[in-house]
């Protein structure tokens, strides 16, 4: 390479080395902020993220002390003071104290309650079913026998979460009706889900002997 083909290429690079630094007084304030954006925002996130920790956190200690009072009516008392994070908490917050509600003997108040959370439009599906099958089992429901059926099959379509538990109010209706044979069906068709729980199928095995009745399902 001859002496002029090397100082060119230097005088080249230098003029790329000038414009690179043009360019990056010019616009490297962007990348500056573009870099103090994302860490920004990672910050934000983590620490957004230890926050709802913390509140859950602080909400589940809430609680458990709060059942850790003897009498019934001093952990509604307690229950009732807590503030939950979120949506979904209140509604596990309500249906933990229409529980202790039950137990010191107010089971109206208790059906109440369940109830506002059941017909509660913000909550998820899930929390609404809950509370809605709480509420169509307690002893103080105002509705009939029809309409608790009409309920529980509702609940009971494929799929839906509480299926087999809709299952088990279906076959205490038929029960209810005097309706034995479609109670005994009911039941063996139980035994038979894959879904079952072990719970569950004590109880229908034991209601099915109670009945009279064959248990079909191995």
């Amino acid at each position: 390479m001859s002496d002029t083909d090397s100082f060119i290429e230097e005088v080249t690079e230098e003029v790329r080395r000038d414009r690179l630094f043009a360019l990056m007084r010019r616009y490297g304030w962007i990348a500056v902020v573009a870099v103090l954006l994302l860490v920004g925002g990672t910050a934000y996130r983590e620490y957004t993220r230890a926050a709802e920790t913390a509140k859950a956190q602080a909400f589940g200690d809430a609680i458990l002390a709060a059942l850790e009072n003897d009498a019934a009516a001093d952990r509604v008392s307690a229950l009732d003071q807590i503030e939950a994070p979120t949506a979904e908490g209140a509604a596990v917050l309500d249906m933990l104290i229409a529980a202790e509600e039950a137990l010191e003997g107010n089971g109206t108040a208790a059906a109440e309650r369940l109830n506002a959370a059941a017909t509660d439009g913000d909550l998820p599906e899930i929390y609404r079913q809950i509370a809605s099958f709480k509420a169509l089992t307690r002893p103080e429901s105002a509705l009939g026998a029809d309409e608790r059926r009409v309920a529980f099959e509702a609940m009971a379509v494929p799929g839906a979460p509480l299926r087999l538990l809709a299952e088990e109010q279906l076959a205490l209706l038929d029960i209810e009706a005097g309706d034995t044979e479609a109670a005994l069906t009911r039941l063996n068709a139980l035994l038979s889900d894959s879904e079952l729980t072990a719970g569950l199928r004590r109880r229908a095995s034991q209601l099915i002997v109670a009945l009279g009745g064959e248990i079909e399902a191995s």
